[in-house]
């Protein structure tokens, strides 16, 4: 990768731990009105970059480096789906009402972002999982998903990195490859 140009569709996330993805990919049953996410990619976005030339991809490796935050835990709990209103396109779990620290995180990664001269997107931050893409007719099952799941409370996870990810479309759909990890404390 070094003096790449080749862009890359990237994203920066917190990867919960075997046991976390083993309960979240528990809840998703066989549907052909859902397409369910890999248990090997559930992760929680931080911030979607899109499309990024390589020599920033360069810079961003370079400069994640310097975020740091306390390691803090997070709660696995919660259903829902988005949009709110309207036909719904996603299924995720919550993580509650987020740790103060995740949002130090987010703050601290939108400000290198900022800095670095990626746009950022302005949207609300909602930290989730997200287990499942619906198709058109899916209302029915992503209502019956919610009401059965509604009480979920999956095991906690302790944050000690985040990482950044390429997002690579595959025939057999998308596949994401890590290219590194940061450490939050050193």
């Amino acid at each position: 990768m070094p003096g790449s140009n080749v862009s890359q569709r990237l994203f920066i996330a917190l990867s919960p731990p075997p046991p976390v993805r083993a309960a979240v990919s528990a809840l998703c049953t066989p549907s052909r009105k859902v397409r369910w996410t890999p248990t090997e990619q559930l992760h929680v976005t931080l911030r979607f970059l899109g499309e990024t030339p390589g020599d920033l991809t360069e810079l961003l490796l370079d400069r994640l480096n310097s975020v740091r935050v306390e390691p803090f835990v997070i709660p696995v709990e919660g259903v829902g789906v988005f949009p709110q209103k309207g036909p719904p396109r996603v299924l995720w779990v919550g993580i509650g009402s987020g740790h103060p620290r995740l949002h130090q995180l987010r703050k601290q990664i939108d400000d290198l972002l900022l800095a670095t001269g990626v746009e950022a997107d302005l949207r609300t931050f909602h930290p989730h999982v997200t287990v499942g893409r619906c198709n058109e007719s899916a209302a029915s099952a992503a209502n019956a998903w919610v009401r059965t799941h509604r009480e979920f409370a999956g095991p906690v996870f302790l944050v000690e990195t985040f990482d950044l990810y390429a997002s690579e479309q595959r025939p057999g759909g998308v596949e994401y490859r890590l290219l590194r990890s940061f450490p939050l404390a050193v």
